[in-house]
């Protein structure tokens, strides 16, 4: 080719990797039975109530969704006790990022996150001809003292993903109050949540709605995807102020949201029930895997998400070709820089019970 067909930035860009399909393992080992351990879904499966919601709303698939998905931003206005104006709703998490890249980032312009976290709003930034500043964990923990360091007349974006991905810990109502302090009001600040129904049963786990009330530059994210079990049909939100809101309107797309995801995720909300029996499964597979790496001899990072990042003092990869041999999918650490480490999901008890099994019996 005599000239480059693609935007300059595609060719420094390096695609997120995501877990295994089911059936690609099927597939490639000829086994039946596999259990999928590695994209932090909801193995207690989705909200009754969305299922419900679905069905009922079936028959109007030949008609486009609300555009402005009112009802469900409705809801969620009231749930939050903020206003409609204040919500953005998006195809999931993923494209709620992308939006902010979009909606943020001129050529030059600087993102700063944590050397180990969810890095799809950083490929984005790229994209957009950005700068994603990088500063390296302290003791297993995203580093605020190195986010303010690095802040400058460039800067536009702080990146806090509380659980951070991959390691699944939190960073605290005090650790959060130390940077929202520190960091000037014209730079936004993202707090991507979306393990927020796994963590606030945790006291130290910090309110941002309280820190948006105060500082309208803050950018809260969470999804459906997680505790609700609707991962498959893509529905992520955005709390934020009305200005920012209004901005990252202009670039969502016209029907971002399809009917379906509207009505499930209205109904999912509804469904204290099954997001309260989500969140008692996922501490109980938590404890079974603690206890196990502990007779093991593993070390682990204390998570308050529905994954454990955890040592097999071997080589991830490796560990994780083993798995899939014997049915197990997890996400091993190599991809993230952590060659020794393994994130594993929370699934149903019998799940987590067979993945102990077959864990012992590779490391052994």
């Amino acid at each position: 080719m005599t000239k480059s067909l693609f935007r300059n930035e595609l060719s420094k860009l390096k695609p997120y990797v995501p877990g295994k399909p089911i059936e690609e393992v099927q597939r490639e080992y000829g086994i039946d039975e596999v259990v999928k351990l590695a994209s932090n879904e909801n193995q207690l499966g989705p909200s009754p109530k969305a299922v419900e919601a679905i069905k009922k709303e079936l028959n109007n698939i030949n008609i486009y969704p609300d555009p402005g998905a009112m009802e469900l931003r409705r809801e969620l206005a009231s749930k939050h006790g903020l206003e409609v104006e204040n919500i953005v709703v998006g195809n999931g998490g993923e494209q709620i990022l992308q939006m902010v890249a979009e909606a943020f980032i001129n050529p030059g312009d600087e993102l700063v996150t944590s050397s180990t976290t969810f890095t799809i709003l950083g490929i984005w930034v790229e994209h957009m001809g950005g700068k994603n500043v990088t500063v390296s964990m302290d003791n297993y923990k995203q580093d605020f003292k190195g986010y303010i360091e690095r802040i400058n007349d460039k800067t536009k974006l702080i990146y806090v993903c509380n659980p951070n991905n991959p390691l699944g810990n939190i960073m605290t109502k005090d650790e959060v109050e130390y940077l929202v302090e520190n960091v000037p009001d014209d730079v936004v600040i993202i707090f991507d949540e979306a393990y927020y129904d796994f963590a606030k049963v945790n006291p130290d786990y910090p309110e941002t709605l309280e820190i948006l009330k105060k500082r309208p530059n803050t950018i809260i994210l969470r999804t459906f995807s997680k505790v609700t079990g609707i991962a498959g049909i893509r529905v992520g939100y955005v709390l934020t102020s009305k200005e920012i809101a209004t901005e990252m309107s202009k670039i969502k797309g016209t029907f971002n949201v399809n009917r379906l995801a509207q009505a499930a995720a209205i109904g999912a909300l509804r469904d204290e029930e099954h997001i309260n029996k989500t969140v008692e499964l996922n501490y109980k597979c938590l404890s079974m895997m603690e206890e196990c790496f502990e007779s093991l001899g593993l070390e682990y990072i204390k998570s308050n998400a529905n994954f454990i990042f955890v040592n097999v003092k071997r080589d991830s990869k490796l560990v994780s070709q083993e798995l899939l041999k014997r049915g197990i999918i997890i996400k091993a650490g190599h991809i993230w820089g952590w060659d020794t480490w393994l994130r594993v999901s929370t699934g149903t008890l019998e799940q987590i019970e067979k993945f102990i099994i077959v864990l012992k019996e590779v490391l052994q």
